[in-house]
């Protein structure tokens, strides 16, 4: 889908919208179901913006996909993971075998699920001196998510695995909406404070080295992201131009929009945020996204399991939206 940097880029400039009549059609249906206007909350809104996407009065979710992408960092030798690089390779192992959360919340989602592992052989260059990628890498790593879309899907989650990948989403997410690495380094797998404080001169470094880099969102997901990071952006985009809604997980799997929200804010009109995790950061980078997260659950575990938690959300949204009767068709007064 991206040859080249340009490629995306323009693809960025030209964003789809969603389609306003479908959006009138379905606000249309919510006034006349029989219910009090607005009582179902922020229900009716999730099914008036997915009828939006998909072109459709009446909505629905027959395919659900979960995407969660894997990719190993450079920067882990920096010690600023609780975890070492060599957890990344077991857990994609563990999603094989059926054994991880994400395979459990996405079953419980009726959501199929894709594991993409990103060269784990070869982590990227620790972007404390180098760019994290070079620009080929980059680009496969976009293609890559942009793959996980097809045509037969009404909706993707995405999600991550990747050790050390708190840091670069912190990093991602300074370079692109400002602040010191304090404001957004948090915890992650769970480091003490030698490990924060690791974390925090990472950031720091790999900050000021590429501070006169191109602040393009190409650029910087190649230079402080990872494998993984790029290709959640590229499924988003790609999913935008398929017109297919997305549910981002946590933390890590939104920063990897930071760098295209900052040059293309509408970006985010075909995203649901699954929840607001624990991670510091999170809360912080909803609100510089505009995104109200569906469910807050103290989680913390990446993977696309908030995400896939929150698909029964937008399924329950779609359903009363679909399923209820109207005023007239039940014979009740009022509508």
């Amino acid at each position: 889908m991206f040859a080249t940097a340009a490629d995306f880029a323009a693809t960025l400039a030209a964003l789809s919208s969603a389609d306003a009549a479908a959006r009138a059609a379905a606000a249309a249906r919510q006034a006349q179901l029989t219910k009090p206007p607005g009582s179902l909350g922020r229900l009716e809104a999730i099914a008036i913006q997915f009828a939006g996407w998909q072109g459709s009065e009446r909505p629905r979710i027959g395919k659900a996909r979960v995407a969660v992408f894997a990719g190993n960092h450079g920067v882990a030798a920096r010690g600023v993971s609780a975890f070492p690089a060599e957890v990344t390779v077991e857990m994609v192992r563990n999603f094989a075998n059926g054994g991880a959360a994400i395979n459990a919340l996405a079953g419980a989602a009726g959501a199929e699920l894709t594991v993409v592992p990103l060269d784990l052989d070869r982590p990227t260059a620790d972007f404390t001196a180098a760019p994290a990628m070079t620009e080929a890498e980059c680009l496969a790593a976009l293609n890559a998510g942009a793959a996980v879309v097809s045509d037969d899907i009404d909706l993707l989650a995405v999600g991550e695995m990747g050790i050390a990948n708190s840091t670069a989403a912190a990093a991602l997410c300074a370079r692109s909406f400002g602040g010191s690495a304090a404001d957004w380094v948090g915890p992650g797998t769970g480091v003490d404070a030698h490990g924060i404080a690791r974390k925090l001169a990472v950031v720091d470094d790999a900050l000021a080295f590429h501070a006169t880099a191109p602040a393009t969102p190409f650029e910087t997901l190649r230079r402080l992201g990872g494998r993984e990071l790029a290709a959640i952006a590229g499924a988003v985009v790609a999913a935008r131009a398929a017109r297919v809604p997305v549910v981002l997980d946590g933390f890590i799997a939104s920063a990897a929009i930071a760098p295209i929200a900052v040059a293309h804010p509408e970006i985010t009109e075909h995203l649901f945020a699954g929840h607001v995790s624990a991670e510091p950061g999170h809360a912080r980078l909803l609100g510089r996204l505009g995104l109200e997260p569906l469910l807050a659950l103290n989680m913390r575990l990446g993977e696309g399991s908030g995400a896939a938690v929150a698909i029964n959300i937008l399924r329950s949204a779609l359903a009363a939206h679909d399923g209820m009767a109207t005023f007239a068709e039940a014979g009740v007064s009022g509508g």
